[in-house]
C-alpha cells in the first residue's frame, strides 16, 4: 500500500467565494495550540475551513469503507492481505492495530478542531462574524462536524471520552475516563440540536457550496442515523427526522438513474445530502480510489466484492446497481486466492467500482457521506419497526422501482426487515453502511458465521479444494478495540470486553 498523509484545503466550503483558487489562498488552522489567536472573522472562517479539512484524511477518504464494507459480508481483503487490513476481514483486529490508532487519532482531531472554535467563537467581537448570520451558522456546522466525528467513534469503538475543551495541557482535562454509549449519544443529539437551530436549508443557489457544506438537512439526516443505530433507538424520532429530509426546502430527490451518482459527472447532485469534493491531479485530489480499482498499475487491490455480494446481486437480477458499483476486470497481474488462485488470465476479478476514475492516485471522484436513498430505506425501517407495514413497502419501492426491479409486499415485519435490510445492502454497497446495518438490526454475528466463503491455494496451476474461511463472530466483535497507545497514553480509557 502507498501511504499518503497529505493535508488538504476544503476549496468549496465557504460561501461567497467565487472560486477554489481564491479559496486555497485562505490558510486554514490546522495546529490549535493555546497559543492560536482568534480576533476577528477572518480567524474563525479559516478554523472552520479546518475543521472541514478532517474529510481529506484517511478515516473518511478509505477506513470508513474497510469498517463498514470489509468487516462485513460484502468484501475480502484483497491487497495481498495486508497485515494491518486482514483482520478487518477476519474480525481479528488487535489493540496495536496501526489503522485503529490512525482512526482515532484523527477522529479526535477533527473534534478538537470544532472545539476550538465553538470555545472561541463568543470572544470573538467583529462585525464582519454578526453579518448575514453568519457566527450562528459556524456555531451550526462546527456543533454538527463534532457531532459527525462523535458517531463514527461510538459505532466502531462504543462509548468513548467526550472530549468538549481540547485547548488544554491538563492532564486531568485531558485523559478522560471514557462515558457510556448512551451519554456519547446524548451529546451527539444536543450537538445536532444546535446544529438544526442555526444551519440554513442551502447557502444560496450554488449546489457545489450547499452539497459540502452542513445544513439542515445534513443534521436531520444525522440525527435520523444516530436514533436508528444508538442502543436505545427510537423509531419514532428515526421517522421524524427522516421526514424532515424528505421534505426539506432544500428540495432532495432521488436522482432517476441510479448509475448517475457514480459516473463522475453528477456530483453535487439533488440527491446528494453531504458529499467531500475532490479535485483531480491537485492536491485535493482522492487517493482512495486507487486502493479500490487500477489494476493497470501492477498490484492486487482492498475491499474486492464478496462472492456472496455478487450472488446477492445476481440473484435479485439488479443488473442496474450491480454494473454502477461492481466492475469484472481479466489479465491480471497477480493471484486472488478468493477469485483467481492460480491468475489465470481468462478469468475475470470483481472490483469495487464505486469511484470510476482513479487517475494515478491523483481522482476527482467524490464520496457521499450522507445521501437521500440512505435515508429514504431508512424511513422504510422506521415505519416497518413501527407497525407501518404498507407504508414501509410503498417507501422501499421508491427506491425498488428506480432500477427497475418489482415491489415488495408487507407479508410480515420480520420479512419487510429482511427486505428493507437486503435493499440497503445493493443500494449502499461500498459506502460504509453495511457492518452498521448489521448490528442496527441485531443479526451481524449469525450473518457473518453463517457465510460460507472460501479461499483456494494454487500449486502447479492445479486450483486447491475450497478453503472455509471461519469468521468466529461473537458480540465482542461488533466494536473494535481501544488502541492500545491510546490506553498507555491514558491511564483511564478501559479496554472493550475480548481485547
Amino acid at each position: 500500500m502507498k501511504n499518503k498523509f497529505i493535508i488538504y484545503i476544503l476549496c468549496t466550503c465557504i460561501a461567497g467565494l467565487t472560486s477554489c483558487k481564491k479559496f486555497l489562498e485562505t490558510t486554514p488552522e490546522t495546529s490549535l495550540t493555546t497559543g492560536n489567536a482568534y480576533n476577528s472573522a477572518s480567524d474563525i472562517e479559516n478554523a472552520i475551513v479546518g475543521a472541514y479539512n478532517i474529510f481529506y484524511k484517511e478515516y473518511y477518504i478509505w477506513d470508513n469503507v474497510l469498517l463498514g464494507d470489509l468487516r462485513s459480508d460484502n468484501a475480502y481483503t484483497g491487497g495481498s492481505n495486508d497485515q494491518a487490513v486482514l483482520p478487518y476481514d477476519l474480525l481479528t483486529i488487535p489493540a496495536g492495530n496501526s489503522r485503529m490508532l490512525f482512526d482515532w487519532q484523527q477522529l479526535y482531531e477533527g473534534i478538537a478542531r470544532c472545539n476550538i472554535i465553538l470555545n472561541k467563537i463568543g470572544d470573538v467581537t467583529d462585525v464582519k462574524l454578526d453579518a448575514d448570520n453568519r457566527r450562528n451558522e459556524i456555531i451550526g456546522e462546527a456543533s454538527f462536524l463534532r457531532a459527525f466525528h462523535y458517531f463514527q467513534l461510538v459505532k466502531t469503538f462504543g462509548g468513548v471520552p467526550i472530549e468538549l475543551n481540547s485547548n488544554s495541557a491538563d492532564p486531568e482535562k485531558t485523559n478522560l475516563a471514557r462515558s457510556t454509549e448512551t451519554e456519547v449519544y446524548d451529546q451527539i443529539v444536543k450537538d445536532l440540536e444546535v446544529a438544526i437551530t442555526n444551519l440554513p436549508d442551502a447557502y444560496g443557489d450554488d449546489p457545489s457550496v450547499n452539497k459540502v457544506k452542513a445544513t439542515k438537512g445534513a443534521a436531520n439526516a444525522l440525527m435520523a442515523k444516530i436514533w436508528a443505530q444508538r442502543s436505545d433507538r427510537d423509531y419514532s424520532k428515526v421517522l421524524t427526522y427522516c421526514n424532515a429530509v424528505i421534505s426539506s426546502a432544500a428540495g432532495y430527490h432521488l436522482l432517476e438513474n441510479y448509475a448517475d451518482l457514480f459516473d463522475g459527472d453528477h456530483y453535487t447532485n439533488d440527491e446528494s445530502i453531504l458529499e467531500v469534493p475532490f479535485i483531480a491531479n491537485t492536491e485535493l485530489a482522492n487517493w482512495g480510489v486507487q486502493l479500490y480499482l487500477a489494476p493497470e498499475d501492477g498490484w492486487q487491490k482492498y475491499c474486492v466484492p464478496s462472492k456472496d455480494l455478487v450472488a446477492k446481486y445476481d440473484s435479485e437480477n439488479d443488473e442496474v446497481r450491480k454494473n454502477a458499483n461492481i466492475i469484472f476486470i481479466n489479465n491480471l497481474d497477480w493471484a486472488d486466492e478468493n477469485w483467481n488462485p492460480c491468475q489465470d488470465y481468462s478469468v475475470y476479478v470483481p472490483f469495487n467500482y464505486k469511484q470510476k476514475h482513479p487517475n494515478a492516485w491523483s481522482s476527482g471522484d467524490h464520496q457521499y457521506l450522507l445521501r437521500l436513498a440512505d435515508i429514504i430505506t431508512l424511513k422504510a425501517e422506521a415505519q416497518n419497526e413501527t407497525g407501518d407495514l404498507a407504508g414501509a413497502a410503498a417507501t422501499l419501492n421508491l427506491i425498488r422501482s428506480r432500477v427497475q426491479l418489482p415491489d415488495v409486499e408487507p407479508i410480515s415485519k420480520e420479512q419487510m426487515k429482511t427486505a428493507i435490510l437486503d435493499e440497503r445492502r445493493l443500494e449502499l454497497a461500498f459506502e460504509g453502511q453495511r457492518w452498521d446495518d448489521l448490528v442496527r438490526n441485531s443479526v451481524a454475528v449469525n450473518v457473518m458465521n453463517a457465510l460460507q466463503e472460501v479461499k483456494y491455494t494454487c500449486e502447479d496451476g492445479i486450483e486447491s479444494a475450497p478453503v472455509p474461511i471461519n469468521y468466529n463472530c461473537n458480540n465482542d466483535k461488533l466494536i473494535c478495540p481501544i488502541p492500545q497507545l491510546e490506553r498507555d497514553a491514558n491511564p483511564n480509557l478501559t479496554q472493550n470486553p475480548g481485547y
